[in-house]
């Protein structure tokens, strides 16, 4: 075993650790690192018992929260001066192998990855209301250039495409209102307190549910779906919410790692631009409705998510499963 690779090994659980602060759908963290000691390969697998199947039968949000956490792998390891190789897909007999990872100890990682590893730790989701501050055009434009970056587009709708998204995101509502499978699903995902839940270290914890809103302006995903919360408060939304939609050119399993990986970038972009963030998924997540998300006039082919942006409170920390949960070394 050559000395880089012993550095590789010893290093790699610290990294696995900063790819959890991804994001990904309801908090259920549906990933797995295996690791062969002794080598410099690390590989990223989704993990089936972790799937929504009723909020993502095809897996599509499953790919794109794994492809966050392997953009905040590749951040943690340029930060500690590594590059990192990757292939997306690499089995075509394991669909469930998403992607291998290959570090090189040059000590001359790319400065675009380190500059964004600050915001790993800092950047949440925020339920909570922003304020109608409008972001500055140039701002946009950085976001737009990171997700050019992971072979995403992002696109900022304009005034007559943003009011048919946010009537989407309200019509996904209507359906997740009439579907017993849904709720119980997003049900199985929450953490109250109450006896009976999942374990604490995954899930979206009540803390995090942010306020009731007096009205239906904004796009923010209401996770007290019996509204049995105690003590919840309720606020004001922005008037005019601000919007971005991140899409890829075709709709294939690579395709969606790739928008995680955009993702993730715009993300940690926007948080250090000081931007409070939170995603939209619910219109991705009916097919009907899907499709109608997208600007017949762009050249976005699929859209993937929907980002909301603004000034306002950063969200808190959700929890995330330790190391030893996610990683495996052989």
């Amino acid at each position: 075993m050559s000395t880089t690779d012993r550095r590789a090994t010893a290093i790699i659980p610290s990294l696995v650790e900063e790819a959890l602060a991804a994001p990904s759908m309801h908090n259920a963290q549906p990933w797995k690192f295996v690791h062969r000691s002794g080598t410099r390969l690390l590989s990223l697998y989704g993990d089936p018992d972790r799937a929504l199947p009723v909020g993502d039968p095809e897996h599509r949000g499953l790919h794109i929260g794994c492809g966050a956490a392997l953009l905040n792998l590749r951040v943690a390891a340029a930060h500690r001066g590594w590059t990192t190789g990757f292939a997306l897909l690499p089995d075509s007999r394991d669909p469930w192998r998403l992607a291998d990872i290959t570090l090189e100890e040059s000590g001359t990682a790319d400065p675009r990855l380190t500059d964004l590893h600050p915001a790993v730790g800092l950047r949440h989701t925020s339920r909570a209301p922003f304020s109608d501050e409008r972001i500055p055009p140039e701002i946009l434009d950085g976001l737009g250039a990171a997700a050019l970056l992971e072979g995403a587009r992002l696109t900022v709708p304009g005034v007559w495409h943003a009011d048919a998204v946010l009537d989407l995101v309200h019509d996904a509502e209507l359906f997740e209102s009439a579907s017993d499978a849904m709720r119980a699903e997003i049900i199985t995902w929450t953490r109250t307190g109450k006896a009976g839940e999942g374990p604490a270290t995954e899930g979206v914890p009540s803390y995090a549910f942010g306020p009731r809103q007096y009205d239906t302006t904004a796009p923010v995903r209401d996770f007290d779906v019996p509204h049995s919360s105690r003590d919840r408060a309720a606020a004001a939304f922005e008037e005019r919410p601000q919007i971005a939609l991140l899409g890829t050119e075709a709709d294939t399993p690579a395709d969606w790692l790739r928008a995680g990986q955009g993702m993730e970038r715009v993300l940690l972009q926007a948080t250090l631009d000081g931007l409070a963030t939170s995603l939209i998924s619910q219109p991705l997540e009916w097919p009907e409705l899907r499709h109608l998300t997208r600007d017949p006039n762009s050249r976005t082919g699929f859209v993937q998510m929907v980002f909301r942006f603004g000034y306002g409170p950063a969200g808190p920390a959700t929890p995330r499963r330790p190391v030893t949960d996610v990683l495996d070394v052989t």
